[in-house]
């Protein structure tokens, strides 16, 4: 039976970068074909660091799943964050804006959740691959990950869509 909403009708998901320790070094997102694609929602779940060592992320675009040209795709205007000691739940959203850029930049020392949309017509014409990474916040642990909540042309069932990141 087909559901009225949600998953399929309304969005897809996909991994963009599966959660690590963002210390350990640079940090490659998966790239995610934005063909069919509408807009994504790019997640970022993030604990607690040290202060000062604050995650940035990059938004990219890429002309291939694997290889070709890379670009930084300086498209973020705007973006939405929750930000607490400790994430439980009581925290509202907080509406950031900015010139036009490739990056975000996190607070270390509280746990975070980051929301960049982008739409698919923002790529260049080249561009059909969209993906995001972290950069090393420095020498402290701090764990973390980002999905892709995937709103797309096309809606049905979950088990229809094909690999997002092919």
């Amino acid at each position: 039976m087909a559901s009225s909403n949600g998953l399929g009708p309304d969005y897809d998901i996909s991994s963009a970068l599966t959660p690590v320790d963002l210390a350990a070094g640079n940090n490659t997102g998966h790239r995610l074909n934005m063909t069919n694609v509408k807009s994504v929602d790019i997640v970022l779940l993030k604990a607690a660091g040290t202060a000062g060592q604050n995650p940035v992320i990059t938004l990219k675009s890429h002309t291939a799943s694997t290889g070709g040209t890379t670009s930084n795709l300086a498209v973020i205007t705007e973006y939405h964050h929750k930000s607490e000691a400790t994430l439980d739940g009581d925290e509202t959203w907080t509406r950031v804006t900015q010139a036009a850029a490739a990056t975000v930049t996190g607070v270390a020392d509280n746990e975070q959740i980051i929301v960049i949309n982008v739409r698919a017509d923002q790529l260049p014409q080249t561009d059909n691959y969209l993906s995001v990474d972290i950069a090393d916040p420095g020498a402290a642990a701090q764990l973390g990950g980002a999905f892709y909540i995937i709103h797309k042309h096309d809606k049905g069932e979950p088990t229809s869509f094909p690999a997002p990141l092919r």
